[in-house]
This record gives structure tokens, C-alpha cells and sequence, in this order.
């Protein structure tokens, strides 16, 4: 229905033809990137084949450098709240798959959903990511809905509740969408997992995943069906990693065109191991290190607008370094697993995950390591709930007007969390870090709201935003 979405011969030709970029051809495209109108897709290609330290480093540094124009010295926080891993897919790397039959099924009940939701708000948390199986009886769609429902009506003893909830579940027909949309979400997320088709034939080969067309088309469904953000993401390993770049770049550029809004976010997870993924555990192209730090900085470049994420997947140094390389979202705290964050260590917590996590930290380190670092840990909601979404949110995060919103609101939610939920330590550098980011709010009139704000958290009340 949609055509030249990805265009596999354009991708091999352009980056056939960006083999070994010399540094003055690299220095024009970084200063182009600069002005945060994002690269064409030529200029992406030479980007990804920069391979010396010294111009990689000048990469690193305009990618840093896009990321506080556009967004500031925020990080937003969130958690994934597993609902079932019942799945009716095969797919070879995931652990969910349907042929994994060692692995502990559950499908949470709705009092389970929010006992899981009372144990993110313990930790702070005030955005969610969602997310189940696909194509199994004992998780439909309206289940689903249900769950969703189930997870803003809990309130913490603090008075504290889940403000946003993303959602990462399957493909949508139209009907679906059409109920979807009346429904209070964020961001409605699906991976393409590899843009190659003939991979992706073979890393699905059984259950509704199977299909590649139906997968690739959802977000023009979404958008078309009135969902306002969407986001997209690759699963690096399955396929060349630069390939799969270019294709985000073109998914992004064909959803702009169409509806003039780009993915609101994109998520760039490696794989990492799951019991009984033959492809989890022998990775077909392996991203090293290095390969990685480029591909994020050289997505952050070409679409400087979006929510970049980055999962626990990864180890903490190498989030670490990731967090300025264009960076501005990261699950804390996280389990793969329906029930995990309830539930203490058991049995079962391993052989029902969905995969194996690298950064096994409380969010409450987590947010106290994101603070020392000199970043504020954002709880931030303040756009989906005002309605800065969609087109609208794109007219204020493409020339990087958005920042004016999300530092202060960062600040606030930072504050929140603090009279709540930190220790001591925590709070005590969180202070100090709100009193100088105070002074990066370039407009005097927010910069005094906002210190009304802190002075009204201070003395009990909540939810004060831009």
C-alpha cells in the first residue's frame, strides 16, 4: 500500500559510493549537521563510514553538541512494565518466542498490573512503557486496553501516579487504531527488528510477524488512524548495522513526508542473549563497541528532533558514554519479565524474560549516577498532557525550541523526586544541580515560574508544569 519506503539497491549504492570520506568532505556534512535541519541520506552514508579516532571524535562532539541545542541537559527516565509474555511469533532472537518452551508463560491480571504499578511509583517513576506478546489468546488487544486502564488508576501514598504511559505492542488494523486513539497514551512504539528483507524472512519465520509489509506499513497506519506520536527502532545485529541506519533515515524521511511528523522517538537496541534464541545466542553481525557509539551519534545528526532510547540492554559504561552521544531517553531499574517487579528474585525470573539485562542498577542509582554526572533526571510529561504532540511537537522540536519547556519541566519532576523518593545523598546533589541548571533557563520570566514551582513542590503540592 505504501510504496518506496525502504529502498534496499538506494542504501548498498549510497553507501558503496561513501567508502573512505576524506576529512574535508566530513567536516562540511558535520558543519551542515549543526544547523539541526538533519543530512540527507548521502551524508549519512559518509558518516557511517568514518572509521579514524580523529574524525570519529569530531563526530562525537557534533552530536553532543545537537543534542543540548535541541533537548538541554536532560535525561528522561522510564520503566517497561512486561503485562504477558505469552507470543505467538518465532522470532529467533527473542525469548518470547513461541517455540521456547522452557520458558515460565504469565499473563498478568489486572490487580497483578497494579501491584507491578505501585512498585514503579515506590521507585519514582512516572512514565511507563508497556508492552506484551503478540497474537495469543490469553493477551488480546482488549486486554490490553484494560491494562492500561489499570495502570493510571494507582496512586502511591505520596499521591503520586504513572502520568504517561508508551506502549510497545503489535501491528494495529485499522479498527484497532480507531479505539487506540481515544485511549490515553504517549508514544505507540513498534520495531521493524532489520529493514533487510530477506533477514528478516528468515530471523521470522513463522506467526503473524512473519509478514514484513504489514510490520514496516504500521506506523503510516498509526498516523493515518489519528495516533499522534509514534516510534520506530532496528534491532543492530540481525543485519549490517549501517543498512539498517539508512533505513531509519528513510522510514523517518517517508513518515514526514506523508504527515509531516518524523518518529517522535527511535530506539537502538543491540541484541543481547535470551534462553532458547538460537540468533540471541550466535549474533549474525555483531556491533562492536565503536560501531555503536557512531551509529548513535551519526542518528542524532540526522534526525536531531527525536527522542533517542537506549535500554538497559546495554552496561553501564556504555550508557554511560551513549548519554552524549545523543541519548535523551533510558529505561532505569528495568525487568523483562511479567511480574518482575514485584516479585523477589525467583526461579522464574530468568526463563521468562525476553532477553538478558547489562545494567542491573536500582533507579535510584541509576538517577543518583545521572546526577553526579551533572545531567537532570527528567520525569517530564508535560507535552503529551498540554498537547504539544504530533506536528505540533515537531514545530518546536525541529528548530530546538522544545528545550525551553523540557529543561524547566525537568527541573520541577527532578524536585518531585526528590522530596519523595531519593536518599539523602541523592538529594543533597540533586539541590545542587537544580540551582545551577536553574540558571540555564534562557528566558527570565520561565527561570522565576520555575523557582515559584520548586518553592510550591517544596511545601507539598505535585504535577506543576509548563
Amino acid at each position: 500500500m505504501y510504496d518506496n519506503i525502504i529502498s534496499e539497491s538506494q542504501i548498498f549504492e549510497l553507501l558503496s559510493k561513501a567508502q573512505k570520506p576524506d576529512s574535508i568532505q566530513i567536516d562540511d556534512i558535520l558543519t551542515k549537521a549543526k544547523e539541526m535541519k538533519g543530512l540527507a541520506k548521502e551524508d549519512v552514508a559518509v558518516l557511517l563510514n568514518i572509521e579514524d579516532d580523529d574524525n570519529l571524535q569530531k563526530l562525537y562532539d557534533a552530536a553532543l553538541y545537537i543534542k543540548e541545542e535541541i533537548y538541554g541537559n536532560r535525561l528522561v527516565l522510564f520503566a517497561p512494565l512486561y503485562v504477558s509474555n505469552h507470543c505467538a511469533n518465532n522470532c529467533l532472537y527473542c525469548g518470547f518466542r513461541a517455540e521456547n518452551k522452557d520458558i515460565h508463560r504469565h499473563t498478568l491480571t489486572l490487580d497483578q498490573v497494579k501491584e507491578e504499578t505501585m512498585e514503579l511509583l515506590k521507585q519514582g517513576h512516572k512514565r511507563a512503557l508497556m508492552l506484551m506478546g503478540e497474537g495469543h489468546k490469553s493477551c488480546t488487544f482488549d486486554y490490553f486496553l484494560e491494562t492500561i486502564d489499570a495502570v493510571y488508576s494507582v496512586v502511591d501514598d505520596k499521591g503520586s501516579s504513572i502520568r504517561r504511559i508508551n506502549i510497545e505492542i503489535a501491528p494495529l488494523t485499522d479498527d484497532e487504531f480507531q479505539k487506540l486513539k481515544n485511549v490515553k497514551i504517549g508514544t505507540y512504539t513498534v520495531f521493524q527488528e532489520t529493514y533487510h528483507r530477506e533477514t528478516y524472512k528468515q530471523m521470522h519465520p513463522s506467526g503473524k510477524k512473519s509478514d514484513y509489509d504489514w510490520r514496516l506499513e504500521v506506523m503510516h497506519r498509526a498516523l493515518k488512524n489519528g495516533i499522534q506520536d509514534v516510534g520506530i527502532g532496528a534491532l543492530f545485529g540481525l543485519f549490517d548495522y549501517k543498512f539498517e541506519v539508512m533505513a531509519l533515515i528513510q522510514h523517518a524521511e517517508s513518515l514526514d513526508r506523508e504527515f509531516n511528523v518524523g518518529p517522535h522517538t527511535i530506539s537502538i537496541p543491540r541484541i543481547k542473549p535470551a534462553a532458547n534464541a538460537p540468533m540471541a545466542l550466535h549474533i549474525p553481525h555483531q556491533v562492536s563497541d565503536r560501531d555503536f557509539k557512531k551509529l548513535v551519534a551519526v542518528l542524532r545528526l540526522a534526525v536531531p528532533y527525536t527522542g533517542m532510547i537506549l535500554s538497559t540492554r546495554e552496561s553501564m559504561d556504555m550508557r554511560t558514554e551513549l548519554i552524549d552521544l545523543g541519548i535523551s531517553q533510558i529505561s532505569a531499574g528495568s525487568k523483562t519479565n511479567p511480574g518482575g517487579y514485584k516479585q523477589a528474585m525467583n526461579e522464574h525470573d530468568e526463563d521468562s524474560s525476553q532477553f538478558c539485562l547489562n545494567d542491573g542498577r536500582t533507579s535510584g542509582e541509576i538517577i543518583h549516577d545521572v546526577i553526579r554526572m551533572g545531567h537532570v533526571p527528567s520525569f517530564c510529561t508535560g507535552c503529551y498532557r498540554l498537547g504539544r504532540v504530533g506536528a505540533d511537537f515537531m514545530d518546536l522540536a525541529k528548530p530546538g525550541l522544545i528545550k525551553l519547556h523540557c529543561l524547566p519541566n525537568g527541573i520541577t519532576t527532578l524536585k518531585e523526586y526528590l522530596e519523595d523518593y531519593a536518599s539523602p545523598e541523592t538529594k543533597a546533589l540533586g539541590e545542587a544541580l537544580i540551582e545551577k541548571e536553574i540558571m540555564n533557563i534562557p528566558a527570565e520570566n520561565i527561570r522565576n515560574r520555575t523557582r515559584e514551582f520548586l518553592n510550591k513542590i517544596e511545601n507539598g503540592e505535585r504535577d506543576l508544569y509548563f
